[in-house]
């Protein structure tokens, strides 16, 4: 049960009042509006007509509404519980970009499903790639997410144009404006004030654009000429595929999932106050509902979608993670994907007050990555990895010419800072780890002081190996309960063997003796049973063994034994 963290207004099992909730939806819409500039991004390199740019940008809307809902799901076997909205999500922008001007939309759709159906794979196996996952590469990917959306946000942020240049001075100050009346709202506002201080602030930012007369007739017509009711299915552009478009598309699915594991962890860790590591099985489900929103968009004709994280980093921000504003934020984009005239009133948001909401929820999610980081202590080995792999992100953007040059086969691996780390992060991560597993053994032998000699025994490798406290001190009190117990119940006479070996997400314990085996009960006997049977005390013993380890098993054959004890570690 996850403990509550005091600096949330509504926990993630909360119900905020119903215009709270509706407000709170609306925030994250904004946010998440923001990424439909990437269809529309595609539709013009292709040289698509604005009929066109409309239908995948509702349908992506459609697509990312009911992929946020189903993520949100609290229970089953999809979805992860957690307030985290999907966008069209930049891992999948370059992919895109090149399957449409090779085979238009069609071969877009069918990537897409294709891409999808690699991260709905994958979620099935999740127990079995924890390897690709530990912590300090999840907390980087996390750091990276927010500092690959930077350059967008400081462009749009002050008003710059396609070489750089300032467009204007009213640019710059509707950002700062915005900018400044959410931060204001967010750190001194109280209740309502700092829940909203998104939605009210992006409201200033537009009347301060209509002030600059930044808001063009060509702005109003959008709005004005936009229909209320549509049903752009009869526009599907059908599917298409082709063989040369698969590694492009296998990078940007291995970006998402990676993304994606680094979103789930971060809900994790912002509604646990006592969060120490990733619960993977939570991730599978989480990603299994990421590639169905991801899939529904391929299939409908809409732009890959992923995890939200500056979405997270507004729920951390306003301190509202209850996943009723998920169901809320999900109902209103399924909404806009039939209402045109709501989805106009975002197309014309000023660039400025984008950038103004991107700083200010990348912020937290950078911050994010940083405390995941922290959580754990970097030895020379995990400093390698992290720190080579963030300055090869890092110079994707510092170099960009240098990139250009690259052959073809290397640019799905280069379009971005987070696709270059994530896989330099990946591939030293596992070259890293050889070598990595260590073992030690002792022998108990009759004589000894059983207890003692386990406590010692931790407290020496556990810290040469620089184990976790928590999962030593609960293999320390299983180890000794188990051990203790073979003594005192005369289950061997002889030595037991203490074997124990780590790999940095495992901690596997086996011990091994001529004698009989432990029942390892999986409820403890009732108080009246400690005093009537005298087997009774064995197996509480028994109990409290499998109590402190997250695995246990037991094999007797030929009068000699072997228990063993797992502790994840990840």
């Amino acid at each position: 049960m996850a403990k509550r963290p005091p600096n949330l207004t509504y926990a993630v099992d909360e119900n905020p009042p119903a215009l709270v909730s509706a407000v709170l939806g609306l925030q994250h819409l904004c946010v998440v509006a923001i990424s439909f500039v990437f269809p529309v991004v595609v539709i013009r390199q292709m040289g698509g007509t604005h009929e066109q740019a409309e239908f995948m940008v509702n349908m992506s809307m459609l697509a990312a509404g009911i992929g946020t809902v189903i993520q949100a799901f609290p229970r089953g076997p999809i979805g992860s519980g957690y307030l985290c909205p999907m966008v069209c999500g930049p891992s999948y922008l370059t992919a895109s970009l090149v399957a449409a001007q090779a085979g238009g939309l069609s071969l877009v759709c069918g990537m897409t499903a294709l891409s999808a159906l690699i991260v709905v794979g994958a979620s099935r196996i999740m127990n079995s790639l924890r390897v690709l996952f530990p912590t300090e590469v999840v907390g980087l990917v996390v750091a990276m997410v927010g500092i690959t959306v930077l350059k967008l946000s400081v462009t749009s942020f002050l008003g710059l144009d396609d070489q750089g240049r300032l467009t204007g001075a009213e640019h710059l100050v509707v950002g700062v404006v915005t900018l400044a009346t959410i931060c204001i709202l967010n750190v001194w506002g109280r209740g309502f004030a700092r829940l909203a201080c998104v939605v009210i602030g992006m409201g200033v930012g537009y009347i301060a654009s209509a002030f600059f007369g930044m808001f063009t007739t060509e702005h109003s017509a959008t709005v004005a000429l936009a229909r209320w009711i549509a049903f752009p299915f009869t526009h599907h552009p059908g599917f298409s595929f082709d063989a040369a478009m698969i590694v492009p598309f296998v990078v940007a699915a291995v970006c998402s999932l990676l993304k994606n594991v680094g979103d789930i962890t971060t809900c994790q860790k912002i509604n646990d106050a006592d969060w120490q590591r990733t619960d993977m099985p939570n991730v599978s489900k989480g990603m299994l509902a990421d590639g169905l929103g991801c899939l529904v968009a391929g299939l409908v004709g809409g732009h890959g979608l992923s995890g939200s994280s500056s979405n997270i980093g507004l729920s951390v921000a306003t301190g509202a993670t209850s996943r009723v504003v998920a169901y809320i934020a999900g109902g209103m984009l399924v909404l806009m994907a039939f209402c045109p005239k709501l989805s106009s009133v975002f197309a014309i948001m000023p660039s400025s007050v984008i950038g103004a909401v991107l700083l200010f929820a990348v912020s937290f999610m950078v911050i994010a990555g940083i405390e995941i980081l922290a959580s754990r202590m970097l030895d020379a080995r995990k400093t390698i990895v992290v720190g080579l792999a963030l300055l090869a992100g890092l110079s994707v953007d510092m170099l960009p010419d240098v990139v250009a040059q690259t052959p073809k086969w290397a640019h799905p691996l280069l379009h971005s800072s987070l696709s270059t780390a994530t896989i330099v992060v990946i591939v030293l991560n596992l070259v890293f780890r050889i070598g990595i597993r260590r073992r030690a053994a002792t022998e108990i032998s009759p004589d000894d002081d059983a207890g003692q000699a386990v406590f010692e025994f931790f407290g020496v490798h556990g810290g040469r190996w620089a184990a976790r406290r928590d999962v030593i001190e609960r293999a320390r009190a299983a180890g000794a309960q188990l051990v203790e117990a073979i003594r005192d119940h005369q289950l061997s006479d002889g030595t037991v063997r203490f074997e124990a070996a780590f790999d940095e997400l495992n901690l596997a314990v086996d011990v091994s003796y001529d004698g009989r085996g432990l029942y390892l009960a999986e409820r403890p006997p009732a108080a009246a049973e400690l005093l009537e049977r005298d087997d009774a005390s064995l197996e509480l013993a028994g109990y409290l063994v499998r109590h402190h380890s997250d695995t246990t098993s037991i094999e007797c054959r030929d009068g000699h034994c072997r228990i063993h004890l797992g502790f994840a570690h990840a």
